[in-house]
């Protein structure tokens, strides 16, 4: 044999690669000697490792060519043993470079034969120091793999599993050995594996990593509840390019993910009480106060909310509810997340219900306590339900779920928030029950502010209504409607009033006043003065007397003052005579022409004392209108009291129909939603 009959002996044979190997990485280098020690193939990798070319090598013998003179004696006896025994020699051995340095070659030496019996030896040979940091670099990615607490796998380019880590085995809970040759929905059917897959096939497909992205399920390590991880992807690539799959790392975060989910959890509530802080009781009206907590805890507490009074506590009948027996509900409010067939089984806003004791909502009243029944069974509904009817609606609407909490304010029990679930698949739990607890704490002191304060207000009204006329009395030459409208938003009842008094000869006097203040005393304070009024123009005196007389009666008042104007139609004459104490202008329409404001000396209000009237007189001709009002009707917050006043000639001069249509549409045009004030409104036409 020659040297010639082995390939590589002059050089490198067939197509370099581009890419780098495991080869490339180390510099294995082949080396063949036959039986007397010559070399007869050099590969081009032994020319990197000793530095002699293949011609300086080829034919020379390897002992006096690579090995230093200390150590040929060992060198020829291990390739004595080689050649002699055919054993394959493995070791690190020291041999000498072209430039004269010394350095360990590890070397796997073995016995070849050729056709006709010849003897040769075959080393490969690698420097020893990159074959160790190669060695140092496997058994460390090996150790890494198999010993990292992260969950660790290969898939190939069909996305089947190629290697899994032990961590990976203990996550999903199941064997490396299953997962290979398998896909992730085959393994884990619990996950959304369609959608990992999908972000692996991009991963592939583009080579740009996916990081921390999250996923929630459950794997037969433990299989009864949720984990979430953090899974990573990244392509793994080999020479020239060429993709070979994804790895992915997989970390569980499942405790970061439920104290995040307690923390937003925490978050929302605080929300939601902050929200119902700023929502409920913008208003002393009882029905409104209970449809603004309704509407705070939908949807984010309950699927559907009922607020449920005692009508004993509306009424101011007894100050707690008893201990045992039915009990009698007024449904105040009833709100629903979307459209259900459980909407139907509450009681409608303004009905009354009795309730037994044996339901639930009767204990929660009785005991003062939370009622929760976190998975409602058919036996539960019937003590939920008003009749077996709501309970089938119940039923049919798929409510899984009940809480009622009792709405106590001053430690009275006022009725209970009702509250169900049917869309949220999640039941009631304790940490639900202390936030209805809360809301409906806060909401409770609303409604019990709003009931004392209506049952104030009533009487305050119903007193004032006492105290003022029946329907203006049939006057020759003269047609007069009014209108009274108590204050709408405030808590506070005027002392607004009107009065039309008979007077001899035909004449009739018209007064509209306004005692400053609110509330019953205000009104009582209405009625003596009212009282006095009639009595002073039963006189037959001038307006600016009767009002003189009226101004040291109401500087006797406590300190209450009043304005008031004072007019007297006189059908004989065609004309009224007017005196004002402090109050707003009234407004004359004459037949044939336009509305205008009567320019009458304002005077200074009732209650001042020493003040000077004028008595004024004023054309009042057959079809002429005059218009006296409080100032209930025209001022705003916002507005000018010149535009209101040009606003309410300017409705007037339009507003040439009957009297009542008349008085109805100035109230509707002027009168503001939530208005803070009462109204006294008294229009009179001269009938000739």
């Amino acid at each position: 044999m020659t040297a010639g009959s082995f390939p590589g002996t002059t050089g490198r044979v067939g197509m370099p690669l581009d890419g780098k190997g495991l080869l490339d990485v180390l510099g294995v280098a082949a080396i063949v000697v036959d039986a007397h020690g010559r070399i007869v193939l050099w590969s081009p990798q032994a020319e990197d490792l000793f530095g002699f070319g293949a011609t300086e090598a080829l034919g020379q013998y390897v002992a006096r060519l690579i090995v230093g003179t200390e150590h040929r004696e060992e060198a020829m006896r291990l390739f004595g043993e080689v050649l002699r025994e055919g054993t394959t020699w493995v070791g690190t051995f020291p041999v000498r470079h072209k430039n004269g340095t010394v350095r360990q070659v590890e070397f796997r030496n073995m016995r070849l034969t050729d056709d006709l019996g010849g003897l040769y030896a075959l080393g490969i040979a690698a420097d020893h120091a990159a074959v160790e940091r190669v060695e140092t670099e496997l058994a460390l990615s090996d150790r890494l793999v198999s010993q990292s607490p992260i969950g660790l796998a290969v898939l190939d380019t069909q996305l089947r599993y190629v290697r899994v880590n032990p961590a990976l085995e203990r996550i999903n809970g199941l064997p490396a050995a299953l997962h290979i040759g398998r896909r992730i929905g085959d393994m884990l059917p619990k996950i959304d594996a369609a959608a990992l897959e999908a972000a692996l096939r991009t991963v592939l497909a583009t080579g740009t990593p996916l990081l921390d992205h999250p996923t929630v399920g459950r794997t037969p390590a433990d299989p009864d509840r949720d984990h979430a991880w953090s899974v990573s992807f990244y392509r793994l690539e080999g020479t020239e390019d060429r993709v070979l799959g994804v790895a992915a790392s997989v970390i569980d975060v499942t405790e970061r993910h439920r104290a995040d989910a307690d923390a937003d959890r925490s978050r929302r509530r605080l929300a939601l009480i902050a929200d119902a802080s700023a929502r409920v009781g913008t208003t002393l009206e009882v029905e409104q106060t209970a449809d603004e907590l309704a509407s705070v805890v939908v949807p984010e507490l309950a699927d559907i909310a009922a607020v449920d009074v005692l009508d004993s506590v509306l009424a101011l009948r007894r100050p707690g509810a008893p201990e045992e027996g039915p009990e009698l509900f007024r449904a105040l409010a009833v709100k629903a997340a979307a459209r259900t067939a459980a909407l139907p089984a509450a009681d409608p806003p303004g009905a009354i219900t009795m309730y037994g004791a044996d339901r639930l909502v009767t204990r929660c009243v009785h005991t003062g306590l939370p009622v929760l029944v976190q998975h409602v069974g058919p036996g539960d509904l019937s003590r939920i339900a008003r009749n077996p009817e709501a309970a089938e609606l119940l039923a049919r609407a798929g409510v899984h779920s009940y809480l009622a909490v009792p709405l106590i304010a001053r430690g009275e029990v006022l009725g209970a928030l009702d509250l169900k679930r049917d869309r949220n698949a999640l039941p009631f739990d304790g940490d639900d029950v202390l936030l209805a607890t809360e809301l409906a704490a806060r909401a409770a002191v609303s409604i019990d502010n709003a009931r004392w304060y209506q049952s104030v207000r009533n009487s305050a009204v119903t007193l004032q209504r006492s105290l003022l006329p029946g329907a203006p009395p049939e006057r020759a030459g003269l047609e007069v409607a009014a209108r009274y409208q108590p204050a709408q938003a405030s808590s506070e009842v005027g002392g607004d009033w009107y009065d039309v008094i008979p007077l001899p000869d035909d004449k009739t006097a018209l007064v509209v006043g306004d005692v400053m203040g609110s509330g019953i005393d205000a009104a009582a304070t209405m009625g003596r003065l009212r009282t006095a009024t009639c009595a002073f123009a039963d006189l037959d005196l001038p307006p600016s007397q009767v009002l003189r007389h009226l101004d040291r009666i109401t500087a006797g008042l406590e300190h209450y003052i009043a304005t008031c104007l004072f007019a007297v139609h006189d059908p004989a004459h065609g004309r009224c005579r007017i005196a004002n104490a402090g109050h707003l202008p009234p407004v004359r329409v004459p037949a044939d022409g336009p509305a205008e404001l009567v320019d009458v000396p304002p005077g200074a209000p009732l209650g001042v004392g020493g003040g000077t009237f004028r008595t004024v007189r004023v054309p009042f001709l057959p079809g002429d209108r005059l218009v006296l009002y409080t100032d209930g009707l025209i001022e705003t917050r916002h507005d000018a009291i010149d535009e209101r006043l040009a606003l309410l000639v300017g409705l007037l001069d339009k507003a040439r129909g009957p009297l009542e249509e008349t008085c109805d549409e100035l109230l509707q045009a002027l009168r503001r939603p939530g208005a803070p004030d009462d109204v006294a409104l008294l229009i009179a036409r001269s009938t000739g």
